[in-house]
């Protein structure tokens, strides 16, 4: 990495900062139906507008011990670690792809992936906003940047650029979401009981539409054995009742999805 890189990933972090600090916002009053713009933010405990100077990200957290100053009250651990999984991945995404369009679309991505990570693993659900909204803004995208995948260019290699990156995308999602799908489904008709929530499937669907086929895969792989050894570990070391824990499975591929276009570049 030249010394004129350097700036850039420096900002990258630092913008990743703030992001993350925004995505606490998100991830506290979006599952509770508040704005995410007014008020000002708040401790959830007191009610007590935090002043500007008790808000500054990360740092903060640190110069007040991880309590309110209001009201003593501990301040989650979450927040800090939203900002700064935040700040590293956006490092890395300015370290893997530079300043190009591109990083605009993953820095986007990773943010969007860190707030269903923590809303999924706190509160069981993976909001419309943020699926739906999220699938979206990646069709838009897949009209610029072409959708990492040989899928399309395979099918119709003579097709236009933009609708061979859509059909990419369409390719991902049927083969994402189908085989789950139904897996999910013949689990709840043997176990009475739903395996898979209209949530992951949102989910799915907005990999697929950012990530392709190929690095669709691999996030969906390392998901499922991140919920398979961790989750599972999770609920031995608790005794927990696998008929009737809610394993949070959105946040197992958003883990693995945040991590597909950092490492997957040997990916054709």
């Amino acid at each position: 990495m030249s010394a004129d890189f350097v700036p850039y990933v420096a900002l990258a972090a630092l913008a990743g900062l703030l992001i993350g600090s925004f995505l606490n916002v998100c991830i506290y009053r979006i599952p509770r139906d508040l704005s995410v713009v007014t008020p000002r933010s708040f401790c959830p405990e007191c009610g007590r507008a935090i002043a500007w100077y008790d808000n500054i990200p990360l740092f903060s957290f640190l110069l007040l011990r991880g309590r309110c100053r209001a009201c003593g009250q501990s301040i989650p651990l979450s927040y800090p670690l939203v900002e700064l999984s935040t700040s590293v991945l956006f490092a890395f995404v300015a370290y893997e792809y530079g300043w190009t369009p591109a990083a605009l679309k993953w820095f986007l991505f990773e943010a969007i992936l860190v707030a269903l990570f923590w809303i999924d693993l706190e509160e069981r659900i993976l909001p419309n906003e943020l699926t739906l909204g999220g699938i979206a803004v990646g069709l838009i995208f897949a009209f610029f940047i072409a959708v990492p995948s040989a899928a399309g260019e395979l099918l119709l290699p003579d097709a236009k650029p933009a609708f061979k990156s859509l059909l990419s995308a369409a390719v991902a999602s049927v083969v994402l979401v189908a085989p789950i799908w139904v897996l999910g489904k013949a689990y709840s008709w043997i176990r009475k009981r739903d395996a898979l929530g209209g949530g992951d499937v949102k989910l799915l669907l907005l990999l697929s539409v950012f990530l392709g086929l190929e690095r669709g895969l691999f996030a969906t792989l390392v998901g499922a054995l991140g919920g398979t050894f961790i989750g599972g570990g999770y609920m031995l070391a608790t005794r927990r009742d696998p008929a009737t824990y809610q394993l949070p499975f959105g946040t197992f591929l958003c883990a693995g999805a945040s991590l597909a276009p950092l490492l997957t570049r040997w990916i054709p």
